[in-house]
């Protein structure tokens, strides 16, 4: 594969080169799966917004982090898939810096979404009585644009102290910008890049994991005070909770921790990585809360028959 890139505008994905005899392939995958993640997500998106018996904060934050799902692939999975069958791997250095901040804010939203379900379920399971004066779907949605508003200039700081850095290469290891792959071609001392990425994500992240073990710690102590129908529900959302949100970390610490041990990454692991981290949750989302969420999952069908009914009645 050719390219000729320029080196101040452009910079090369060499994650692109390690897939490339098995682009088709990576093609149809990536091309499969992004279908199926917008359409899982809108179709659970749309019945929350317009189920008026779905206006309720656990199914507002269900219905934002399907949404962050569609935002954080649409900020890899269609480039990938436009550099495979156009057999380009150079992306220019406006859409790289675009990229790396669609992709930090994407975890952060995603963990702070992850956090306010674990608090919501807490209330519910530990303050029913008073649950519906403490979260209401207005504060559900105060919190989710404060955080998000905290997420995206915590992450455009970071965005702007990598822009101002000369970078002396060209080649990023992966398949996509990420700030921190842009901070390693730095020709200049980065270590106020790398302080302020490091403690942002560390500690934003231990914060978040310490409520969130706390409020399942509190229900997993209630759970065992409750009767059986109630403790049956409860464990089950506790664990639907806990499924979706491991699967999603552990991705993202793998990638925290791979740029923290050394800076010589091979691109196979980037690859890999991405796609743990970009193409995974994403679309897990839907079909974890779809299938396991019993009242959403009821009413996503009941639209879908209907859709169906009207489809076949037309014709």
């Amino acid at each position: 594969m050719e390219h000729a890139c320029n080196t101040s505008n452009s910079f090369v994905l060499l994650g692109i080169l390690e897939i490339e005899g098995s682009r088709f392939f990576y093609c149809v995958l990536c091309s499969l799966t992004y279908i199926l993640t917008v359409f899982l997500s809108l179709t659970i998106a749309f019945v929350i917004w317009t189920e008026q018996s779905l206006h309720e904060p656990m199914y507002i934050l269900i219905g934002s982090l399907v949404l962050n799902g569609i935002f954080g692939s649409s900020a890899f999975v269609p480039k990938v898939m436009i550099d495979l069958l156009t057999r380009s791997n150079c992306i220019s250095r406006v859409g790289c810096f675009a990229q790396a901040f669609c992709i930090g804010v994407f975890p952060i939203s995603e963990i702070s979404i992850f956090t306010m379900m674990a608090y919501d379920t807490y209330l519910a399971v530990c303050h029913p009585l008073r649950y519906s004066t403490l979260m209401t779907k207005e504060t559900a949605l105060y919190l989710l644009v404060g955080f998000w508003i905290m997420n995206f200039f915590s992450v455009l700081a970071a965005i702007l102290l990598s822009a101002r850095l000369p970078l002396c290469g060209t080649q990023i290891s992966g398949l996509l910008c990420d700030n921190t792959g842009l901070v390693f071609l730095s020709c200049v001392d980065d270590s106020i890049n790398y302080f302020y990425g490091t403690v942002l994500f560390s500690a934003y992240l231990s914060v978040c994991m310490l409520l969130i073990s706390y409020s399942y710690l509190q229900i997993a102590l209630v759970c065992h005070r409750l009767t059986s129908e109630t403790y049956k529900r409860s464990v089950h959302t506790l664990v639907t909770h806990i499924l979706n949100f491991s699967v999603f970390l552990v991705g993202v610490l793998f990638v925290f921790i791979r740029y923290r041990v050394g800076r010589k990454n091979s691109p196979l692991l980037s690859v890999l990585l991405a796609l743990t981290t970009l193409v995974l949750p994403p679309v897990l989302n839907p079909l974890i809360y779809g299938v396991r969420t019993k009242k959403l999952n009821a009413k996503v069908l009941n639209r879908l028959k209907k859709l169906n009914k009207g489809t076949f009645t037309k014709f």
